[in-house]
């Protein structure tokens, strides 16, 4: 057991499932935060017995109030927190981007950057205040805060500004000892990836089926962020399908 505990968003299905058990089994105590109660459950049910304590709280990240109870849960149940993996992201439909609304448009950056801030913002809270002070905050940027596929300028901008907000996070949380890093993941095996077995649009026009990597690569890649020292960072790392069609592309 580490005697550590963490917050997973985005716990309920893909990467976040991924992480939140990876981290379970090696000991931590894990809050699953995620929009889905049922999902959630079905991530907790996927638990090691022999591994750290779950805590199951439904959340909307985009939602101020919603954060705030969630980070109040786990101060009140497990005490600490030592790790926040901010993974809960979602697209907007892959059309034009003029046909794109306002609502589409809003619904991306209200959770993926701005629930990202929301949920940091109560971390560097209790990372501040506790004792021993600090911790470290993991961000999950995408492939797509290098380079755009098309189609996708809500979903793309936000992890963009996601890497701002890294940087930001790193250089204010230095005094308080909270270490801050992203990881930026290119086609990892999970639902949300499903259609690249079928193919899906290039920047020139056609299809194309797209290699993928099993998502255990992924839990294990955080795992190891957040397994070193405070005094020690990851700050930027990139994790992805060795053929995919990045670098190169264009």
């Amino acid at each position: 057991m580490t005697g550590k505990f963490a917050v997973v968003t985005g716990a309920g299905s893909g990467i976040g499932r991924a992480v939140a058990i990876r981290l379970q089994q090696a000991g931590y105590g894990v809050a699953l935060a995620g929009r889905r109660e049922d999902a959630l459950r079905q991530t907790a049910a996927m638990a090691d017995p022999a591994g750290g304590p779950l805590l199951v709280v439904p959340t909307d990240v985009s939602r101020p109030e919603e954060v705030r109870s969630l980070f109040a849960r786990v101060r009140d149940t497990f005490g600490r927190l030592d790790l926040l993996f901010n993974n809960a992201g979602l697209g907007a439909p892959a059309v034009p981007m003029e046909e794109l609304t306002y609502e589409q448009w809003s619904h991306v950056v209200a959770v993926n950057l701005t629930g990202a801030f929301l949920c940091a913002q109560e971390a560097i809270r209790l990372m501040k205040a506790q004792t021993p002070r600090g911790g470290r905050i993991i961000n999950n940027g995408s492939i797509s805060a290098h380079a755009p596929r098309p189609h996708s300028a809500p979903y793309t901008a936000t992890k963009h500004a996601i890497t701002g907000l890294t940087r930001s996070i790193s250089l204010d949380g230095r005094a308080y000892d909270i270490a801050c890093g992203q990881i930026d993941i290119g086609n990892a095996a999970t639902e949300m990836t499903e259609p690249m077995r079928d193919g899906v649009p290039q920047a020139n026009g056609s299809r194309m089926v797209e290699p993928r990597m099993e998502v255990r690569h992924v839990a294990d890649a955080v795992f190891y962020m957040a397994s070193l020292p405070l005094e020690a960072n990851v700050q930027f790392m990139t994790l992805m399908a060795t053929k995919m069609p990045f670098i190169g592309r264009g």
